[in-house]
Formats: structure tokens, sequence, C-alpha cells
């Protein structure tokens, strides 16, 4: 592995010091830089975890995850419950997944509106997710070759081919994650020979563009639009969308800066419909 690692750094320049952008490596830095000249085109990585404030579970939590609360279905993997040769056999899975799912009364939450304030300030140039469009691998191409900072949002970064993103962006460009928790840190000799590129590096002594934010997305999104001056703009946001989305749903929801709590979810489909062997996909 050393000998791998050797030649890596001499014919790629992988283990040489790279630009730094970043006055320092926190968000304070991260802000000031998104307030320069520098600092143009924002591209947005995102996870299910920037929607569990408004009551929608992640898939990977621990303990409050969507596939922890289906451990007791006994899944030969997680994934399993997507599938449709295993939903033929076993359909109470999926129709447990899809009871939390149905769609209630769920507002966006300030992760999501902070996303549309980088777009109304000219900044955001694309938000990426794990559903892949048609158009997603032609857009990576153009976009990654130009951006100017991510910010990677309430995700586990285990999902390919969305995961190996961050590693698309120029080797000087800062990358930001707001998360519960570090992820996608990957030695990146290693990284390399996988082809997934180099990982996150946050606390090694040659780190120079990676911060991290621990926390609740929406609690980070509100620290950051602290630091830039947008925080009040962006509370105002949040207040006037919500309550539009209250006046059509004739719902109220206390809190401003926090998304409201989904409707009780309806009774699960009846019984013959859930065992119905020649049911297609398109009609569950």
């Amino acid at each position: 592995m050393d000998f791998l690692r050797n030649f890596f750094s001499q014919t790629l320049g992988l283990g040489t010091q790279k630009e730094r952008l970043l006055d320092n490596l926190t968000l304070e830095g991260v802000a000031h830089y998104m307030l320069s000249e520098r600092c143009r085109r924002v591209i947005c990585l995102v996870g299910a975890g920037i929607s569990t404030s408004a009551g929608i579970p992640d898939f990977r939590s621990p303990s409050t995850g969507l596939y922890a609360n289906l451990q007791k279905y006994h899944l030969p993997y997680p994934e399993a419950i997507f599938e449709i040769g295993y939903f033929k056999k076993h359909p109470e899975p999926f129709f447990a997944l899809a009871k939390e799912l149905y769609p209630g009364q769920f507002k966006p939450t300030v992760c999501h509106y902070f996303i549309r304030l980088l777009k109304e300030k000219g900044l955001l140039l694309r938000c990426y997710t794990q559903n892949l469009p048609p158009r997603f691998f032609s857009c990576i191409q153009s976009d990654f070759r130009k951006v100017d900072l991510l910010v990677i949002m309430g995700t586990s970064l285990q999902v390919q081919p969305f995961a190996s993103l961050i590693s698309k962006a120029p080797l000087s460009t800062p990358r930001l994650l707001i998360n519960k928790e570090k992820t996608g840190q990957t030695d990146p000799f290693l990284g390399m020979m996988m082809g997934l590129g180099g990982g996150m590096d946050f606390d090694s002594k040659k780190a120079y563009r990676d911060v991290a934010w621990l926390g609740d997305c929406d609690q980070g999104c509100l620290a950051l639009a602290d630091l830039l001056g947008w925080k009040k703009e962006l509370e105002d946001l949040v207040r006037k969308e919500h309550a539009s989305i209250d006046a059509q749903s004739g719902s109220r929801s206390p809190n401003p800066t926090t998304a409201a709590a989904p409707r009780k979810s309806p009774p699960p489909p009846k019984e013959e419909v859930r065992t119905a062997e020649g049911e297609k996909p398109q009609k569950l």
C-alpha cells in the first residue's frame, strides 16, 4: 500500500498541497468565501436528512430511519423493499413503508428554503439528489468543471453514483458538509484505485478545503444564513411560504422556522390489494 501511495503521489500529484481558498476551515470561513467574488456557482448535494424535520423519516438513521423501523420484517438487504420480485412474495414491508410515506401535510423545511434562497441570489448552479433524471450524467460533466463551492447536506454518502459526486469538483473547490455526523471520509489513494475519487478530509494536517458543521440541517442552514446576513430574509421566506400553504390547506403552523408535523397517515390498503400477485408496480 505504501508503494502505491508513493506511486500516485509522484505520478498524479495526489500528495501535493492544493490551492486553499478558505481563510479558515470553519462555517465562518465558508461564509466569508461565499460573500467574495470568487464564489459565484454553488452546487448542493442533498439527501433525505434535509426533510426529517418535516416529519419525513430518512433511510439510515440508527433509531428513527425507515430501514431501522423495518428490521422486524427481516429483509435480506434494505433495498429489497423496492424490488418487485421481493414485493410479490413479501408485500408487507413495502406497505408498512408506504404508510409512513403516504402524502400528508408536509411543508418544505428551512433547508429547502435556504437552497431556494441560493437560487434567488443567483448562486445556485444545481441541486443534486439521489433521484437521477436522464440528464444527470450530462449535467455533471459541465456543472462540476465550473463549481466554486459544494454544499452537502443530510446524506450518508453511501449511495452511488450520487456519493461519488463529491470528488467531481476541481481539487481547489471548498466543500461544506452540514450533517449530524461526518461522512464521505475515505482514503484518497484507495478512492482513486476504486474509481471513486478522493473523500472528505476534515481533520488531517493536510486538510485544506473541507468543512463539517455537525447538527440538524435546518439549524446549520440558519447558522450559515446568519453569517451571510441572510437570516431574517430566510426566516421571512419560510414564514411567508408556510402561511401560504396553511391558507390553502386550512391549517396553521405554530413555528415559522420549522416544518409542520404531517397529518395522521390514512389506514393501510385492504388486504386483498396488498396480496394481489398480478398487481402492476405503477398501480401501487
